[in-house]
């Protein structure tokens, strides 16, 4: 039956609609000391956007890109993500290679972020790596065989594939025009915006199809002249992340578009890349819907003493202080918000700590996912995820980040186990392929679980093509110590004229994620006549690393990796 309204009540109603109105009007964020809708009454349903409703092409078999809905990040396949990551620099300094790589293997960095729960890797860079053939330094190419020759593009390339390998995802960042330093806006003299624009279509076309690429965080912390909303083509960053995010897409429409804020909108001066509040008024609108992540950065009071850290209310007065910047985005709905950078020293009770508890427990209350800056121990104002021996981990911010990571939800998928042996064995050339009175190689061990491994139970065997009566062995140099590694010559029962060297350890562990360093053995005749190792099965045919598959590695005596011959 259909009723009928007096007009007493349609009145009624028409006044209460106009409050209501004035008083959404009144909670838009993006001056300070307004109070955004609180998530807690938030009633969203993003069923109509879990599967993309982009126009874009199909990807290619099996890529699992993402895509946005409402505040949410969802997979291809319609399941929500929470973005919890952590920052490696180094690729953007004068180096051009992530750093730790002087003392670690990259792969065990790469096993030990996975299982500490992380599920995102961001890769800052500079445009440096683009110049034909730019060259990384700071490698110890001992513990990092692999990446031997590579240029730095192509060591991004391998730590992508690695990410990949172990479920993780990673976000490109452009941290800097050149690695002299970070600029104000995202162009300079020197590196003009279309040079800007031409280097992040490069990447989208060198990672299509490759989904632990999740996309592009255009540029690192705009400041000072950076404008939002003016119309200014010069200084309104908000079109200039349109202008590069609709390039982007043209070329990869998979990507997320990770915008991140400026210094100050008028008189509300706020951290370099954190200022989000124009966003109210005018937000970042690409040519492809369900691309744009909002990512500011927030930094507690170690790093500068803002005013907000001495209002007489700290720390309770900080959650109104990150909903009138960039939380409010996220509480009604507008977009998804990741915090790109965050992090101190401190989680303890002093003013640091206090702010770190807080801001993570404000991430979490709102689903809010989070990049933390930085792995590295070598960031002077906020140190990092491992301590000064890039292998120790800081527990006190890990048991905060993970306990604040909310768990997988029901469908989702959290980083892969990495597959392989616990153990891994790497070699490096070191003698000459010309005959001499002495041969060499270098092998390193490298632990890619979480728990320690006795060495006295591990073996490796080298082949040569001697009898064993006329070799003698030795250890030249170890770095765990020369006197902690054994190595005896062995008779191979193929023949009289075959032998093996195995290598053995004393007894002592490999620490979690840990490496032994590279160990240097050298073996020659009794009589030191000439030896040939060109002929032996473990030695490299022309100028190689030592095959990997033709040494062997054993465990508890059972064979690991390695094919004897």
């Amino acid at each position: 039956m259909r009723r009928v309204l007096s007009r007493q009540v349609r009145l009624v109603l028409v006044v209460l609609a106009l409050l209501g109105g004035i008083i959404a009007l009144l909670q838009l964020p993006g001056r300070p000391g307004t109070t955004p809708v609180p998530p807690s009454i938030r009633t969203v349903s993003h069923r109509s956007c879990q599967h993309d409703p982009a126009p874009v092409p199909p990807p290619p078999a099996g890529v699992n890109y993402l895509h946005t809905c409402g505040n949410e990040i969802y997979d291809a396949r319609g399941h929500p993500i929470r973005i919890v990551g952590v920052s490696w620099f180094g690729l953007e300094t004068p180096a051009m290679a992530p750093d730790g790589l002087w003392v670690r293997n990259w792969q065990t960095i790469l096993d030990q972020l996975a299982a500490l729960g992380f599920n995102t890797l961001r890769l800052p860079f500079s445009d440096d790596i683009f110049q034909p053939g730019a060259r990384p330094s700071g490698i110890n190419y001992l513990l990092n065989p692999d990446l031997t020759g590579l240029t730095s593009l192509e060591v991004m390339d391998r730590i992508i594939a690695g990410a990949r390998q172990r479920g993780l995802r990673v976000l490109l960042d452009r941290h800097r025009p050149t690695s002299a330093g970070q600029s104000d806006l995202w162009y300079t003299r020197q590196r003009s915006e279309a040079d800007w624009i031409a280097e992040w279509q490069f990447l989208a076309r060198r990672y299509r199809g490759n989904d632990a690429v999740i996309g592009a965080d255009l540029e690192n912390e705009p400041r000072g002249p950076a404008t939002w909303g003016t119309g200014d083509p010069a200084t309104d960053w908000r079109l200039a992340a349109q202008r590069a995010g609709n390039a982007i897409l043209a070329i990869n429409p998979y990507w997320l578009i990770f915008v991140e804020g400026i210094e100050h909108i008028g008189n509300d001066w706020y951290w370099w890349g954190g200022n989000l509040a124009g966003v109210a008024r005018a937000p970042v609108v690409l040519n492809l819907p369900n691309r744009v992540v909002y990512s500011p950065h927030d930094y507690g009071p170690d790093v500068y003493p803002q005013g907000w850290f001495r209002d007489p209310t700290f720390p309770r007065n900080l959650p109104g202080v990150w909903d009138a910047h960039w939380g409010y985005i996220a509480a009604q709905d507008r977009a998804p918000v990741v915090l790109g950078e965050f992090g101190g020293r401190s989680v303890g009770s002093d003013a640091e700590g206090q702010w770190h508890r807080t801001l993570v427990a404000y991430l979490t209350d709102h689903q809010i996912g989070f990049i933390s800056w930085a792995l590295n121990p070598d960031s002077a104002d906020t140190g990092g995820i491992l301590q000064d021996d890039w292998l120790t981990v800081n527990t006190g911010k890990t048991q905060l980040y993970t306990t604040g990571a909310l768990p997988p939800r029901p469908g989702s998928s959290g980083p892969a186990v990495q597959a392989g042996p616990a153990i891994e064995l790497t070699s490096h050339r070191a003698g000459s392929p010309i005959p001499g009175p002495n041969a060499s190689f270098i092998i390193t061990l490298l632990n890619h679980s979480g728990r320690e491994i006795p060495l006295g139970r591990v073996t490796i065997r080298y082949w040569v093509a001697q009898p064993a009566p006329s070799l003698a062995a030795d250890v030249d140099w170890a770095q765990i110590g020369a006197s902690s590694v054994t190595v005896r010559v062995v008779p191979d029962q193929r023949g009289s004229q075959q032998a093996y060297l195995e290598i053995g350890f004393h007894d002592q562990t490999l620490a979690p994620y840990g490496t032994t360093g590279p160990i240097l053995i050298r073996y020659h005749r009794t009589d030191w006549k000439p030896i040939d190792p060109t002929s032996d099965y473990s030695f490299p045919p022309g100028p190689a690393d030592l095959p990997a598959e033709r040494l062997a590695l054993y465990q508890n005596g059972r064979l690991i990796t390695g094919r004897p011959p």
